[in-house]
């Protein structure tokens, strides 16, 4: 019984810190990090930020484990060999990304607590660091709960504050609508804050050495929060009990982006940077065994996604992916139509494109992007396409493909690997021939246009962003071999509660238990 604790509570001493940080000395931030000196409210924030980088930067587990397996399998970001039962998520790749994000939340209830017991004047002065704090925790609750439904959250992670006491500890189950509510309300609060927040110069300068995601820039922090708020209200803005809320709250911060600034460039992008290769440092070197680890075929294209850059001339194609050895420069994917042993054949051979391992994965620098300009114009083209401004829409939908087009070129060139050589720049004729050939002006679906390009450009960077969208928006639509012996033989709309919750929080479990399977959908997929 106290291993659900462990993961949830307990954690939280083990992984407080003792230094100040700055994006370019993460081995002295994080050198061992298991003792623990004194905990502040900014060292803590650090530490939140920490715990939840497994999450964000690309990282051995949660590529290898939870994502190879199922997203990627499901939205034909990589090509696979077709095997029994490959739709059906695996209790390893559920409980593996779950425990990460109660490690995280663990690490927020503990900030929550040092910042509660802090004085009033203390309190005040370092609201900056709390405010940050939520921002992210949000957006990483977000996406557990777009994974999940119905999550353990408002009593999670209560050990530590309860005392120890386990009985008293186990957490009972929260909506999903709830706690979108909750968030949403709180964001709008902390956006109107943000925007009156003032700072003394000392604590400027701990709010920049501590924060790792914008370098204590206020002003990116509001943009990070109100982007976020765009996000997730357009996520819930079919469903019946956000609809109206979502058309006020969307139509305020679109029509007012003074008041609620969004994040338009690739130089405003909320993201954790590399800076530092030592292993007590956030550091991204375990991700070549995600795709190249040896017999597992996890560095394989998808023919679905190769065949849509190669027929438009998307940009991007040589900056994600190369060649196959033996393809004579010829982009390839694996077709998922065809037979196993045919793929297994295809696989060896040499003719199959791969993911480019200078970009992505030998690229030790390679950041941990949480929102982009591109994700933010996405929105926006969905949003004016839905209220009838088509001219902004376009303008919206190619500002997102030139920031895409600009972001892989920049993660390339983070690279310390050139086994791959740079691809050339892309020029400005490249990317006007490619928003030509997607013809904006002449597509009888512009959604569908869209929702194509968050596929394209959250791929392995922002995978969960990607799952969701193409559940809410249904594009692009994709095609699977299954047998009559496979369990599961539509794609999830959801995974299923991790092994853990039966077991270690049972008594709870049973209120969410007849919901607990693939195919029931979240509150927002209503299409």
């Amino acid at each position: 019984m106290k291993r659900y604790f462990l993961a949830m509570g307990l954690c939280a001493a083990s992984l407080i810190y003792t230094t100040s940080c700055k994006k370019s000395s993460f081995d002295e931030v994080y050198r061992d990090p298991s003792k623990v000196t004194e905990v502040t409210v900014e060292r803590q924030f650090t530490g939140m930020i920490y715990s939840y980088r497994q999450l964000i930067v690309p990282e051995y587990r949660n590529l290898f484990v939870t994502l190879r397996p199922t997203i990627f399998r499901y939205l034909h970001i990589a090509g696979w060999v077709n095997e029994q039962n490959h739709l059906l998520p695996g209790g390893a790749a559920i409980e593996d990304r779950w425990s990460r994000y109660y490690e995280g939340l663990a690490q927020y209830r503990e900030l929550e607590t040092v910042y509660n017991k802090s004085i009033d004047a203390e309190k005040e002065e370092k609201r900056i660091f709390f405010l940050a704090a939520k921002v992210l925790f949000y957006d990483q609750t977000q996406q557990t709960v777009d994974l999940h439904g119905d999550i353990p959250w408002s009593k999670a992670g209560m050990l530590s504050t309860n005392q120890s006491d386990y009985q008293s500890s186990y957490p009972t189950y929260d909506k999903a609508e709830d706690i979108y509510t909750v968030m949403l309300d709180d964001l709008k609060a902390i956006s109107a804050e943000l925007n009156a927040i003032s700072l003394s110069q000392a604590i400027q300068d701990r709010f920049t050495t501590q924060d790792v995601i914008n370098n204590g820039n206020v002003e990116l922090w509001k943009k990070y929060c109100n982007s976020l708020r765009l996000r997730m209200l357009m996520r819930v803005s079919e469903s019946s009990t956000f609809a109206a809320r979502a058309t006020q709250e969307l139509a305020e911060i679109i029509n007012n982006q003074a008041t609620y600034p969004l994040i338009m460039t690739n130089e405003e992008n909320a993201q954790i940077d590399i800076f530092n290769l030592d292993d007590n440092s956030i550091q991204t070197k375990g991700i070549r065994d995600a795709f190249e680890a040896s017999g597992w075929n996890a560095n394989l294209a998808s023919k679905v996604m190769i065949d849509h850059m190669v027929a438009n001339a998307d940009p991007r194609l040589p900056f994600i992916f190369e060649t196959g050895a033996e393809a004579d420069g010829q982009f390839k994917g694996l077709d998922q139509s065809l037979a196993s042993a045919t793929q297994s054949d295809l696989a060896r051979g040499g003719t199959i494109s791969i993911f480019n391992r200078s970009t992505i994965s030998r690229n030790q620098y390679f950041p941990g992007v949480l929102f982009s300009a591109t994700e933010t114009n996405l929105l926006l083209a969905e949003y004016y396409q839905k209220n009838g401004n088509g001219g902004s829409a376009k303008t919206s939908f190619e500002n997102s493909v030139k920031e895409s087009v600009d972001l892989y070129r920049d993660i390339r060139s983070r690279s310390n690997d050139n086994t791959v050589p740079a691809a050339v720049t892309p020029t400005e004729a490249q990317v006007n021939t490619y928003l030509s050939n997607l013809n904006w002006d002449g597509a009888s679906n512009k959604i569908q246009l869209i929702a194509t390009q968050k596929w394209l450009h959250f791929n392995v960077i922002q995978t969960v962003q990607a799952w969701s969208e193409n559940r809410r928006l249904d594009y692009p639509q994709f095609s699977f071999v299954v047998q009559n012996s496979d369990l599961q033989k539509t794609v999830p709309v959801k995974f299923n509660l991790p092994p853990s919750e039966p077991v270690y929080n049972a008594a709870n479990y049973e209120a969410v238990k007849a919901q607990d399977n693939v195919n029931t959908k979240l509150f927002w997929d209503v299409q």
